[in-house]
């Protein structure tokens, strides 16, 4: 299975640039997770006729409390993958993430808009970067789970 991973959208409505990632890089994902910062709920219509999760991330519009959770947790191919967006400062991000989930395989994170694509004992830790970093002088970046029965793998694409 391939998951999309994507995260800090910042936007409002569906940009040009996010309906081609479903058109190329998610074009053959069974599912997508966000890891929040999405901004408006309106932004998931790019992802119509796939699977979504979304956790709700800390610069998120009131449309999203009562729809999204703070966090997920969901298992694929018999791998629990937590989801959650993240907050505070960058520095101990991971820690504190850690702390909330129990029985993990994979924690997909976002917040700081910094790539992150690791094992910490046992646990992958997976951050897509931000798909809206191009705005803050940076590449933006999106990735992509490859989960078998045997694991999880990690892929960060630059877009």
């Amino acid at each position: 299975m391939k998951i999309g991973v994507i995260s800090d959208t910042h936007l409002k409505e569906p940009s040009a640039e996010l309906m081609n990632l479903t058109r190329t890089v998610f074009s053959d994902v069974d599912m997508i997770l966000h890891a929040g910062d999405l901004v408006s709920l309106q932004i998931l219509k790019a992802f119509q006729g796939k699977k979504v999760v979304a956790a709700r991330g800390n610069m998120d519009l009131p449309d999203s409390e009562g729809v999204l959770q703070d966090m997920e947790i969901i298992e694929v191919e018999g791998h629990r993958i937590g989801l959650i967006h993240g907050w505070g400062s960058p520095a101990g991000l991971e820690q504190k993430i850690r702390e909330r989930f129990q029985d993990v395989n994979v924690i997909v994170y976002g917040h700081s808009h910094r790539t992150a694509n690791h094992e910490v004992d046992g646990v992958l830790f997976f951050n897509p970067g931000s798909f809206a970093s191009g705005w803050f002088g940076g590449t933006p970046t999106v990735g992509l789970l490859h989960v078998t029965a045997e694991g999880v793998r990690g892929e960060i694409v630059e877009v």
